[in-house]
């Protein structure tokens, strides 16, 4: 695996890869790698000639300065479980690399940026198109891949790429779990062994909805999970909803596509999931 620390030692090396007619495809993560993180990369192999991983934890997204300061940043280990997959490049740049002084980013998101994880962490989307554009504009990939568990960040990348005519294409895969629901991420490593076992009920209310959802009981469902949450010690529940899958907006009972998405407190740790219900 190569490993890049500039903009323009990567540039020139992808420039010479797509000369000889490879495609490039791009898995961008903050590190504290796990496998969820670990499948991208192997449909990333799938898709494209040259996997590149970015690790960078990016500060404009974070709203909160101890949240950004306490994320892990675990490189030597996140190092080797890329080169265990055979990733072929790793760009791992410091903040000087990524940000000049005063940089100022806004781009018109519309509602999607205000719904859900936009409400409790207000500017968080602005920081997270901010980075993923500058690694687009770096990279230049054909493809991206990112994770389904960060849905809505999924849905507001594609509607920079849109509004913004990037000539990348996104491909959404699906969410790894623990052998026992509990979705894969990089957070998990601070719950306590209590607080994992408190965390399984998030999966599990999500699945009852998939499971008990018969097409026109929305609310009867929705409210029967939230239950569930509220009802387990050492969870704070922010928000469970089914939403459209498409615009995140309340789900109808005529909405094509829904998924119903959470987020909650579980201990010090805060934690989102989500689950396809059609």
């Amino acid at each position: 695996m190569k490993i890049f620390n500039t903009k323009q030692a990567l540039q020139q090396y992808l420039l010479q890869c797509r000369q000889n007619g490879k495609t490039i495809g791009l898995v961008p993560t903050m590190g504290a790698l796990h496998n969820g993180h670990l499948s991208l990369i192997k449909q990333a192999q799938q898709k494209c000639d040259v996997t590149v991983c970015s690790i960078f934890v990016n500060p404009t997204q974070f709203t909160n300065a101890d949240d950004l300061k306490n994320y892990p940043r675990p490189i030597e280990a996140d190092i080797t479980k890329l080169e265990s997959v055979n990733c072929d490049i790793l760009f791992n740049p410091e903040v000087t690399e990524m940000y000049a002084a005063n940089e100022q980013w806004h781009i018109d998101l519309g509602q999607l940026e205000h719904l859900l994880e936009g409400k409790f962490r207000p500017g968080h989307y602005q920081g997270v198109t901010q980075v993923v554009y500058k690694l687009f504009d770096i990279v230049k990939p054909d493809y991206a891949f990112f994770g389904q568990k960060d849905y809505q960040q999924y849905l507001v990348i594609d509607k920079m790429v849109q509004l913004l005519n990037l000539p990348v294409k996104l491909v959404m895969c699906p969410i790894e779990r623990e052998a026992d629901g509990l979705a894969m991420s990089s957070r998990n490593i601070h719950l306590t062994a209590d607080d994992h076992a408190h965390a399984l009920v998030l999966s599990k209310a999500l699945a009852y909805i998939k499971d008990n959802f018969n097409g026109s009981n929305l609310s009867e469902v929705t409210h029967s999970a939230g239950e569930m949450v509220r009802n387990q010690q050492g969870v704070t529940l922010e928000y469970l909803e089914i939403a459209d899958g498409e615009t995140l907006q309340p789900a109808t009972d005529e909405s094509a596509h829904l998924v119903a998405l959470t987020a909650a407190q579980v201990g010090k740790t805060r934690l989102i999931d989500n689950m396809i219900i059609r």
